[in-house]
């Protein structure tokens, strides 16, 4: 996988993280409402998702595709 190709999940991966980080440090010691508590799982879901994908493509370049 060229970085080129790479670089729209890492975007995507570096927003995510910014506003996971923004939204845990904005409320640090206070805690998340429900609201705040479902974003911050969606995030979580979608990084994961993310670098799965990720991790996927490059064993995909590296070893081929095992279909």
């Amino acid at each position: 996988m060229s970085h080129e190709s790479e670089q729209p999940i890492l975007s995507q991966i570096h927003d995510l993280v910014t506003e996971e980080k923004q939204l845990r440090t904005t409320h640090a010691g206070l805690g998340l409402n429900r609201l705040e508590r479902e974003r911050l799982e969606t995030l979580e879901r979608e990084l994961d998702q993310c670098w799965d994908l990720l991790r996927h493509r490059r064993a995909e370049e590296e070893f081929g595709d095992s279909r």
